[in-house]
């Protein structure tokens, strides 16, 4: 191409904003010795100082060295679990149009680290948007190479040579300056990429490989003069535009385009909707589906290879986005996938419910296809599907589920009813169309008839309330769901209530369907809510006095009592029964003194004791000032699985103790006699003693009995499962758990998903103690232990699509770890199931985990350390 060729656009024109990707980070530093680390603990902080695979985050903004000043916030990498490299592989968009960029602009990359408590800086670099040669924007692939010190770095030292001729070639190749040829390409590509990755780096040497947007034109840096004169002159090296060019200019502004060597210099016109969807695609795609008969597409079937592509798209895990060529192999395909009812979600994901074509056709599908499961049902509850008929059709699904499933997938069906607003439905095409008052629908002509009855089902009263109770209006066909199932049946009214009370205060629209829920209740059921909203205010009362006075536990507990005896007695006496908050099927009738108390916390929780009906005592701890809804959420996540195990007849033994969060900042606890592994290695000194003080044997060569030790190797290799799915941390031994019976289980969740207050946590906690009370690591308890959590791992993976689909109905709660990042949170769920393995790498995979956590050092100092620091506060 000649230099007088137009091939270039310049930046004043481009109104779109500038990208970079993060690739790669190659390299390692000198590892700190462990007699270092002995010497000085604080190096431990750091994840880089003891394994070469830190993880780290990378954040990019943009610098104006000119001006001095920075010109965007800084953009950072979103969390990326690495394996074997530190591939990030991210595209970063900033706040910024290249309009808007400069000659003296330079992006200022940070690598950021852990210290256990933020995030700390690992190295600074920077590099300039534009070429220094020819003031064109970087387009393609960049190493930036530097050297590592302990202060860290603050300007590129060098790029990588190897890698610079190994991306100019790529470069050339993807900007179209080499010609293509498949078969060469194919080979050429691939020996490319096994030499960048053959390059090795010295010690301390670390490369970090960006990528900058593949512009089919070079793009040119221009900027704006202003001149005396009104005449402006457009430049271009030589060239000058005519007096009639320069009055159809709308601006008198002159513009002065670098572009180099006037021999090396190219000019291309500019695409303003280059980054635009394609309209001619999008049309085409429209026609397509339009134009298809459907009679043809009834027959058409997929071959071989076609049924396979098929099936694995059809077996994605929740949250997988399809691509264009996938949605369309569904859409073709449509007809052929009707008996296979995990299809049908697929289906929905390819559909434009925007075109009314194929939203009318998909909607006469949903009535033939095959039915679908009750996981894949809370799926099209999620906020990527708002068409009203999906989600109605999603409700009717549940309607055949029993209460105790109901009771199970409740908490998250709450937060479901979110995405259900007036907000979410004004937008859509059918709620105009839909109209339910005085549980009537009223549907347009353009409406199935097999939906209007689908609705209508959903809106119907079917119960004994219906001759008698106030008619109210609710849009949502999920609140009206599960509003009726809730008035059938109060245990399930229990929670429903006090699930919607603790979360209606951050979500107004929650308080309209409480309201809507409290007032059609019986007379009855308002008897009975009525008197454990008296019961809470009474018990928040007496824990609020409590903790506001100064004085010592034991005189707290002093006062606790006296609290019950005068005033909680004489409620109970008055009131009872009682329909337990907590636990519906307990019905209390009066408290017990002398085994309440209060416990040594800066909130002074109380531990109170009340009889049942039954004439048996239970035990509650109620807590004011802790958000106890995290540890709602995981309670209910392991008595979910808990029963999924048990429907493959795989009893763990586990023990999910009963939570409920009362409101945003207090709640109740199932107290369960137990004592703490601390407690139990230092009166026993091991796990055993303990065992054997409760449950001697003289038969059994550990002189425990057989039934006690089956039941803590069973329960401690499920919540070794349990713990690492959901990634609970802040693991210590006075958070793990025994009961004299042999019940192993863990208490306080105030971390999951990855969160974790100490430097370094483990992806399993499996203290040395328990390998050794199960025998040791040659013991038959052992390979037990080890094949529940092989047996359990699998099991709980097949079931992965469900628990995904409830984690991603909580993407709206208020869960502090799921709040900070929700996409982040679902992905880190998702990656520990590790749903791209075969069956017996996931086995090989955990068997690795459970090795590596035998064998780890740091957890043991952790909890050395967590115990001094217990003692030192005592």
């Amino acid at each position: 191409m000649t230099s007088t060729s137009i091939a270039f656009c310049i930046s004043q024109d481009l109104d779109v904003p500038f990208r970079v990707k993060i690739r790669t980070l190659d390299g390692h530093k000198q590892l700190s010795k462990v007699s270092e680390r002995l010497l000085n603990p604080k190096l431990t902080l750091l994840e880089s100082n003891i394994t070469n695979l830190s993880n780290m985050t990378v954040s990019v903004q943009v610098y104006d060295h000119g001006r001095g000043r920075n010109m965007t916030i800084p953009v950072y990498t979103p969390y990326v679990s690495f394996k074997n490299t530190r591939k990030w592989d991210q595209w970063l968009t900033l706040p910024i149009a290249i309009r808007d960029l400069n000659l003296n602009c330079t992006l200022k990359f940070v690598l950021w680290e852990y210290n256990g408590t933020k995030r700390v800086p690992f190295y600074t670099l920077e590099s300039k948007v534009f070429n220094d040669e020819d003031c064109s924007l970087k387009r393609g692939f960049e190493s930036l190479k530097f050297e590592y010190d302990k202060d860290g770095g603050s300007t590129l030292k060098e790029t990588v040579t190897e890698d610079n001729e190994i991306q100019a070639k790529l470069n050339k190749y993807y900007q179209g300056e080499v010609k293509k040829i498949h078969w060469l390409d194919q080979i050429s590509l691939k020996k490319l990429k096994q030499q960048e990755k053959s390059i090795l780096y010295p010690l301390n040497t670390f490369v970090l490989r960006v990528e900058y947007p593949f512009f089919e034109l070079p793009i040119i840096f221009t900027e704006k003069i202003a001149r005396d004169t009104q005449r402006n002159i457009l430049t271009l090296h030589n060239f000058e535009v005519t007096d009639e060019a320069i009055s159809n200019q709308k601006a008198p502004i002159d513009t002065k385009i670098s572009l180099g060597s006037p021999n090396s210099s190219t000019l291309k016109f500019y695409d303003p909707d280059q980054y635009n969807s394609d309209p001619i695609e999008e049309k085409y795609r429209r026609l397509e589906r339009a134009s298809k008969n459907s009679d043809l597409d009834k027959h058409l079937k997929p071959d071989t290879n076609k049924r396979r592509q098929l099936n694995h798209i059809i077996e994605y895990p929740p949250g997988t986005k399809l691509t264009g060529h996938e949605k369309g192999s569904i859409w073709r395909y449509r007809y052929y996938l009707m008996n296979n009812k995990k299809a049908l979600t697929k289906l929905l994901m390819s559909t434009n419910f925007n075109e009314e074509n194929e939203r009318t056709e998909v909607l006469e599908l949903m009535d033939s296809w095959a039915e679908i499961d009750i996981d894949d049902a809370i799926g099209l509850l999620g906020s990527s599907f708002t068409n009203l008929s999906v989600r109605s059709y999603a409700v009717n699904r549940l309607k055949k589920a029993s209460d105790k499933e109901l009771e199970l997938y409740l908490l998250q069906l709450v937060q479901a009813v979110c995405f259900e607003n007036q907000n979410t439905f004004s937008n859509n095409t059918e709620y105009s169309e839909y109209q339910m008052v005085n549980d009537s629908v009223v549907t347009s002509s353009s409406i199935t008839h097999k939906h209007q009855t689908l609705l209508k089902s959903v809106n119907a009263i079917d119960d004994e309330h219906s001759e008698s109770e106030e008619r109210i209006v609710v849009i949502s066909p999920l609140s009206e769901f599960l509003i009726r199932r809730a008035l059938k049946n109060i245990r399930l009214g229990t929670f429903f209530y006090w699930y919607l009370f603790a979360e209606c205060k951050d979500k107004p629209y929650l308080k309209q369907i409480l309201e809507s829920f409290h007032s059609r209740l019986s007379d009855d059921s308002i008897h009975i809510l009525g008197k454990q909203i008296n019961l809470i205010k009474l018990l928040r009362k007496c824990c609020t006095d409590i903790r506001e006075k100064k004085e010592t536990t034991e005189k707290k507990s002093e006062y606790l009592n006296q609290l019950l005896l005068t005033k909680v007695r004489h409620w109970l006496t008055k009131h009872g029964p009682i329909v337990l908050p907590l636990d519906p099927a307990i019905h209390i009738v009066d408290v017990v003194p002398e085994l309440s108390k209060v416990f040594k916390s800066s909130l002074s929780p109380l531990m109170i004791t009340f009889k049942t009906t039954n004439d048996d005592d239970y035990s509650l701890m109620y807590k004011v000032g802790d958000d106890l809804r995290q540890d709602q959420l995981v309670i209910q996540i392991i008595r979910l699985m808990d029963e999924m195990l048990k429907n493959e007849n795989v009893d763990l033994k586990l023990t999910p103790y009963k939570i409920l969060a009362t409101g945003p900042d207090e709640g109740s606890i199932q107290f369960i006699p137990n004592d703490t592994m601390t407690n139990i290695l230092s009166k026993y000194h091991g796990i055993l003693g303990f065992l054997r003080r409760h449950n001697p044997s003289q038969t059994n060569k550990l002189g425990v009995e057989e039934s006690v030790m089956d039941t803590f190797v069973k329960s401690c290799a499920g919540y070794c499962v349990i713990t690492y799915i959901l990634g609970v941390g802040d693991r210590h031994l006075d958070n793990l758990l025994i009961t004299p019976d042999g019940h192993f289980f863990h208490a306080d969740f105030g971390y999951i998903l990855g969160q974790d207050p100490k430097p370094f946590p483990p992806l399993m906690k499996l203290p040395p103690q328990i390998v050794e009370a199960f025998g040791g690591a040659e013991s038959a308890n052992y390979d037990k232990f080890r094949n529940y959590c092989f047996v359990a791992y699998s099991i709980l993976r097949r079931n992965a699509g469900l628990i995904l689909n409830l984690f991603e109905l909580m993407k709206t709660s208020s869960i502090p770890d799921i709040r900070i990042d929700p996409d982040g949170a679902i992905l880190k769920v998702k990656e520990r199931f590790n749903l791209d393995m075969s069956e017996e790498e996931a086995t090989l995979h955990f068997q690795t985990l459970i090795t590596d956590s035998v064998n780890a050092l740091m957890p043991i100092v952790i909890d050395h350390l967590h115990n001094l620091a217990q003692y030192w506060r005592t």
